[in-house]
């Protein structure tokens, strides 16, 4: 044994304790920035920076009851809730900055921000979908593109002749046709690879199938929004870059979900949404159909209320609910908006919204103390309502299902294949701040006793 044998560290202790290293250094700048957030204010105006937070808070307030009134009612109270709702906050900042107060909110502001980013990433799990190497390239590679989706990218990126220059068999997509059955009958003829070029919902049709053939799946950006690829950390500016996975990619396994018997790869929404896209003139009209359509879907007599069931969480009164494959990040997520950080915990998230009133709107800038957003994990959801069927929108395309619609997780039903180099791979992080945990990691160092009970629950 050499002179400082009994120190060593093998490469696996060394890296492990590198891991730990960085989350206590990331707890230790969350608390730093936490606590700088409530001195800034005070150096500035001492204990008049109550006073100011909560004018902060009452300008929050009047703006989200001047967003309520301008989605749930039309005429002059959708007026004066469109004026409210950028009235209320720029009030207040001229307030702040004749005051001096701007500068000192903002920095305050910021560095809550910086805490709320670092406390989340130092309870990071440290790994997202395990990636297993690709032995060999497909021998006989199917894939099937969407010449219409995304307003032409299949033609645009020229992905017909780089998909038959990789030896893969392309199949154009006709409107009218079985995505389902194209899919199914290539596996039976001897596709080793199924591979889409379109938007997420004949994503969805098609992974299906390969999930059920047990079949390696690609998936090519061609869509408009692309939601899948963006979780998947795919370039969706170059959606030819997923043809690499062919031959220089690896294999993740991810979860699929299912709404009844419907397939998603992304979400299955009830309520508002759902309800608001059955309309033929949403496609051409987004905006316009969204704000004709909303006032009866939240305050009229037709108004859907909705009632789910999360394992064994009940929650009723519902406008809107949202069953993603996995949970979202935080809507504030600093970081990454609106994306799912894992695609293999094998659960489903689920997002209720319940705001039925002027009241119930003011009180969401309480958070999820509120009421009006909540926000669980669950393997199985089931979603009812007091009518015989109810339209969902399944990865962003309008189904009608009988109610109760049963919603659960597929675990690691699916082979996605994707290239090893990724520019979007996103980085886990926990799903909230756990200040008590944080605060404990951030010790860890100067009170050493602590350090191996704050890492070990990390």
């Amino acid at each position: 044994m050499g002179r400082h044998g009994g120190n060593a560290r093998g490469p696996g202790e060394a890296g492990a304790a590198a891991v730990r290293e960085g989350s206590a250094g990331r707890a230790r700048l969350a608390v730093l920035a936490l606590l700088g957030s409530i001195l800034v204010p005070l150096v500035a105006a001492g204990l008049r920076s109550v006073l100011w937070a909560l004018v902060g808070i009452a300008g929050l307030a009047l703006a989200a009851v001047g967003v309520w009134w301008t989605l749930a009612h039309t005429g002059g109270l959708r007026a004066l809730g469109a004026a409210l709702s950028v009235a209320a906050p720029v009030a207040v900042l001229a307030l702040f900055a004749t005051f001096g107060m701007l500068g000192p909110a903002l920095v305050s502001l910021a560095l809550w921000v910086l805490a709320l980013t670092a406390a989340r990433t130092a309870l990071a799990p440290g790994h997202t979908a395990s990636e297993q190497a690709v032995a060999e390239a497909p021998r006989a590679p199917w894939v099937l593109m969407n010449p219409r989706s995304g307003g032409g990218k299949v033609g645009r990126f020229g992905l017909v002749e780089k998909a038959r220059a990789a030896d893969c068999r392309v199949v154009l997509l006709d409107a009218g046709q079985d995505v389902a059955e194209l899919a199914r009958q290539a596996a039976t003829e001897g596709a080793d690879l199924l591979a889409v070029a379109g938007g997420d919902g004949t994503q969805a049709l098609v992974a299906e199938v390969a999930a059920l053939h047990d079949l390696p799946f690609v998936v090519i950006p061609a869509g408009t929004r692309n939601h899948f690829a963006l979780d998947l950390g795919l370039d969706r500016d170059d959606p030819a870059a997923a043809l690499e996975a062919l031959t220089h990619g690896v294999e993740l396994r991810i979860d699929l979900g299912y709404a009844a018997d419907r397939v998603f790869v992304n979400n299955a929404s009830f309520g508002t949404y759902a309800s608001v896209v059955t309309d033929p003139a949403y496609r051409e009209a987004k905006a316009r159909t969204t704000l004709r359509t909303l006032p009866g879907l939240l305050t009229g007599e037709g108004a859907p209320r909705l009632r789910t069931r999360a394992d064994r969480t009940y929650v009723d009164g519902l406008q809107a609910l949202l069953v993603s494959n996995n949970p979202y990040g935080r809507a504030v997520d600093a970081a990454h908006p609106g994306r799912r950080e894992r695609l293999d915990t094998g659960l489903l998230g689920v997002v209720c919204v319940r705001v039925g009133n002027t009241a119930q709107a003011a009180r969401m800038v309480r958070g999820p103390r509120s009421g009006g957003l909540v926000r669980l994990s669950a393997g199985v959801v089931v979603v009812e309502a007091d009518t015989d069927t109810l339209p969902v929108g399944i990865d962003g395309e309008h189904v009608v299902l009988p109610s109760p619609v049963r919603c659960r997780s597929a675990p690691g039903a699916l082979r996605v294949r994707v290239p090893r180099h990724r520019p979007g791979t996103p980085r886990a992080s926990g799903a909230v701040a756990d200040w008590p945990r944080v605060t404990r990691l951030a010790l860890g160092r100067l009170f050493p006793g602590r350090e191996q009970h704050a890492t070990s629950s990390v």
